[in-house]
């Protein structure tokens, strides 16, 4: 298909609203449209939201709310549906989306119905100088490799890109842009219906949205030690986040994770307890706004991103700031 060079971003839906994590999607069809010299659209599927002019504010030119065949929640032949006659409409070079339950389920199937390319679980996107081709990088071989991709003979390039892993732009309320609405006509034959939903229930704080994040090592030796990061989560209100290593070991579950096959986090505060800061951990954290690593290897590589470095024992430092965290909490109590 001859192809717009404008960049078109997939809002991510959730409870029939256009979730934070679009802000984020945003920014990067800007980065890549910056380099290409052309404009940002942003495909909003069956979204019963009324402000889409902020997404203007965010950096969209154009805003696509795309409506047609029944909204009766997330159903994937719909969606996927509306997506493909809006790219048939429009034409774009580059179409990328959020690497989550909706858009690693929908950008597939149009993907193959376009019969193009996509590469998914992205952790960067950028624009080859020499051709204007989008290149993706995602982890490869168990996140061993980071592999850089080419959609070289298709139209459209289509990717979806891990959360977290780009700051959101500024939001700009001068900014001025077009929302349009689209129908589409998708037909009466659908193939899924939606029988109930069950909201999924976070017990701890969600990793992805915390402020602070503390997160533990081989180098904290053992699963007591590794208790001891849980203690001081909770007293700083943080997620707590484990390596890879940590978790094979049994230490914390698969859900805690943070790296290329784990979590990707951003919090204004990230503790690293033992972590030697290999590549595929730093991939999961980089966009950290302050980093604090712990660890007795001079040589860690996590020193090398660390805003705070401390060189010691990581159980014994940690326990060390827990009491002194609970001596500040016992004193501001006194005085509050």
């Amino acid at each position: 298909m001859e192809a717009n060079p404008n960049v078109m971003v997939l809002a991510e839906i959730r409870n029939g609203k256009v979730h934070d994590l679009t802000w984020e999607m945003i920014t990067w069809g800007r980065k890549l449209a910056g380099k290409l010299g052309v404009k940002v659209d942003c495909a909003v599927l069956g979204a019963r939201q009324d402000d889409f002019q902020k997404l203007v504010h965010w950096g969209a030119d154009r805003v696509l709310v795309v409506t047609g065949g029944k909204p009766d929640g997330f159903l994937v032949t719909s969606a996927a549906r509306l997506l493909l006659e809006t790219i048939r409409a429009e034409q774009p070079g580059i179409v990328i989306a959020p690497a989550t339950t909706f858009g690693r389920t929908v950008m597939p199937i149009t993907a193959a119905r376009l019969a193009t390319g996509l590469t998914a679980d992205c952790t960067e996107l950028d624009i080859d100088p020499k051709d204007n081709l989008l290149l993706q990088t995602r982890p490869a071989i168990g996140g061993n490799i980071m592999a850089t991709i080419k959609t070289a003979r298709t139209k459209p390039q289509m990717a979806t890109v891990r959360p977290r892993s780009i700051k959101p732009g500024v939001y700009d309320r001068s900014r001025r842009g077009e929302v349009i609405t689209r129908q589409y006509n998708t037909g009466d034959n659908w193939q899924e219906k939606l029988v109930s939903f069950v909201r999924h229930e976070e017990k701890d704080i969600n990793l992805e949205n915390a402020d602070i994040v503390v997160t533990g090592g081989k180098g904290m030796k053992n699963k007591e030690n590794y208790l001891l990061l849980g203690e001081l989560a909770d007293l700083l209100g943080a997620g707590l986040g484990a390596t890879r290593v940590a978790v094979e070991a049994g230490w914390a579950p698969f859900a805690r994770q943070i790296g290329l096959t784990g979590k990707t986090v951003s919090p204004k505060v990230y503790i690293a307890a033992g972590v030697s800061g290999k590549i595929q951990h730093l991939a999961g954290m980089i966009t950290s706004e302050y980093v604090i690593a712990i660890n007795e290897d001079v040589d860690s590589q996590i020193f090398n991103v660390a805003d705070l470095g401390i060189i010691g024992d990581a159980p014994t430092v940690i326990a060390h700031l827990i009491q002194a965290v609970k001596a500040q909490k016992k004193t501001n109590g006194r005085h509050g």
